[in-house]
């Protein structure tokens, strides 16, 4: 079947609808950490596995998902994967404990490993060169939309109701996103059937899962840690014997390898990855510590929480909107963008660096709207950059492959960055004298803290937590502004300005065209809808 101009647009919002109810989750969840902390008894430690569950399923069953849209299609994995998502947002909802709740997030994990590739996969399968800037957009957009649209329902929700309907609204979220994909979206998938490469499968899942393990275990107990040092070593073992099996895989042909490693050759990929893996680094520290701020700090609600969000939200969707138009043939280059970007959000953290107990809500609310602001320039050009190298054969796993970098990083940002809030956080703690319950409760995190304090109704002591949190929190955002400036230098030094066609031929092969039209940008390929299981030279998919 073929599909008109405006078909391929409402099939982007269905996937948008896909992707957003991941990042509902990703917002609530943050938001409602405090609450968590206090209902169900959760510890610090608790907090971050409530994240690192989620995180760990992820990044072993990111690339075995993207395997399995190429070769199942894309559009049947992605309403499964939707599916699987609301049962576990159900699940979450109802969980009585920290440790069930734990074991739900795994659940949405599964879910969100498939939804998060897929959705970026079918942007080169869909769209040209030029239109892929916009789709990037939309789709990124999608995410940042969930960040205003989270806090506020889920902070309403979270004061008029019990914390498990923050997890509930994803449900009607995902029932529209099914709908939406089932109706709009075509199906795509690989056009080569090799047999599966179950080995490399289980490389990949086992080497990224004992790396994460490794690096949220040494969030929580200290990077000398020796359980956390030997998963982390034993997961680049393990992800190094990958890459030779790999190799091997992809020079005889008889299996298709998980990821096609000719794919860092492309510079723009390369960087493009590793661009968005350092903003997605940054970007976690901020959202796991501004929520606890507002709430505990500063004593407002969930809903007021929420609400001071708007700001970085609102800075975020303007540099989407002007990035989407800048960039382009002719105009601003994803190098110029990116760099750009990154720079500005590295002076908005260093403002941010300076908060102070008594900081007024407009200081906050100018830092954040310049940080979303770098933040909408230099995210989609660094995704473009990457998904640019990809053919429409294998854009499953190649975006999978980017989205697992990306995951990873993140875990990395809230273990790394958690630790170095949680060190400098104990580190100016006066607890001289205190008892034994008391001390172990406020140096386990803040949310504990002020609870003990007011407990006691120690005003010293409640002075002392709030103190010690912002100091931490100070020292967090400096970190997150170096992120920031290295990945503006890297992004000037590294991301080339266009990559060649040399260099996209012999990433994806000469005759595999990037997007709807061949090389020449002369004509359409077919729909790839009616698959008929035939080796065929080249995917096809569906527009006019």
């Amino acid at each position: 079947m073929n599909m008109s101009g405006a078909r391929r647009w409402w099939a982007l919002g269905a996937l948008a609808i896909s992707v957003l109810v991941v990042g509902l989750d990703l917002t609530v969840l943050n938001l409602a950490l405090p609450t968590l902390a206090r209902d169900l008894h959760a510890s610090t430690g608790d907090l971050q596995w409530f994240v690192a569950a989620y995180s760990l399923v992820v990044a072993a069953v990111l690339l075995p998902a993207g395997l399995l849209g190429d070769r199942l299609g894309r559009k049947k994995v992605l309403i499964a994967a939707l599916v699987v998502f609301g049962l576990g947002s159900v699940a979450c909802a109802y969980a009585g404990s920290a440790d069930a709740l734990i074991g739900a997030r795994v659940l949405l994990g599964l879910g969100a490993a498939a939804i998060l590739p897929l959705a970026l996969a079918v942007l080169p399968v869909l769209f040209t060169e030029a239109e892929r800037v916009k789709a990037i957009a939309v789709v990124g957009g999608a995410i940042f939309i969930s960040y205003p649209v989270g806090p506020i329902l889920g902070g309403w929700l979270l004061d008029k109701f019990w914390w498990g309907s923050v997890f509930l609204i994803n449900v009607p979220v995902v029932v529209l996103a099914v709908i939406a994909v089932a109706l709009l979206m075509p199906e795509s998938r690989s056009s080569q059937r090799p047999r599966v490469d179950l080995a490399g499968i289980a490389l990949s899942s086992l080497g990224l899962t004992a790396v994460t393990y490794g690096v949220i275990r040494a969030g929580q107990d200290g990077w000398s840690n020796g359980a956390a040092i030997a998963a982390m070593v034993g997961g680049l073992v393990i992800l190094a014997a990958f890459a030779r099996w790999e190799r091997r895989v992809g020079a005889r042909g008889i299996r298709q390898p998980l990821i096609d490693l000719s794919l860092f050759r492309s510079a723009s990929f390369t960087w493009g990855t590793i661009l968005s893996t350092m903003v997605s680094f940054a970007l976690f520290g901020i959202l796991f510590a501004m929520p606890q701020y507002f709430q505990d700090v500063r004593g407002a609600d969930a809903l007021g929480s929420g609400l001071r969000l708007l700001p970085l939200i609102g800075g975020m969707l303007v540099g989407l909107g002007l990035g989407s138009r800048l960039q382009g043939p002719g105009r601003a280059t994803a190098k110029v963008l990116a760099t750009a970007g990154f720079a500005v959000m590295a002076a908005a953290l260093a403002v941010g660096a300076f908060t102070t107990v008594s900081s007024g809500t407009g200081f906050a609310a100018a830092w954040f709207a310049v940080a979303g602001l770098g933040l909408g320039f230099a995210m989609p050009a660094a995704l473009n950059a990457a998904l640019g190298a990809l053919s429409a054969e294998r854009s499953g796993t190649g975006s999978a492959l980017v989205t697992a970098l990306r995951q990873v990083g993140a875990t990395i940002g809230v273990a790394v960055l958690g630790t170095v809030l949680n060190s400098v956080y104990r580190s100016h703690l006066h607890l001289t004298g205190r008892p034994a319950a008391v001390t172990a409760a406020v140096r386990s995190g803040v949310g504990p803290g002020i609870e003990a304090a007011r407990r006691l109704a120690s005003a010293p002591l409640l002075a002392t937590v709030r103190v010690a949190f912002v100091h931490g929190m100070d020292v967090m955002l400096w970190a997150c502004g170096g992120i920031a400036l290295a990945s503006a230098l890297l992004a000037l030094a590294f991301l080339p300005r266009k990559a060649s066609m040399a260099e996209l031929a012999s990433v994806a092969g000469p005759a595999r065209p990037s997007g709807p039209y061949g090389p020449d940008g002369s004509g359409p390929v077919a729909a790839a809808a009616d698959y008929d299981g035939q080796n065929r030279e080249h995917e096809r998919h569906a527009r006019n």
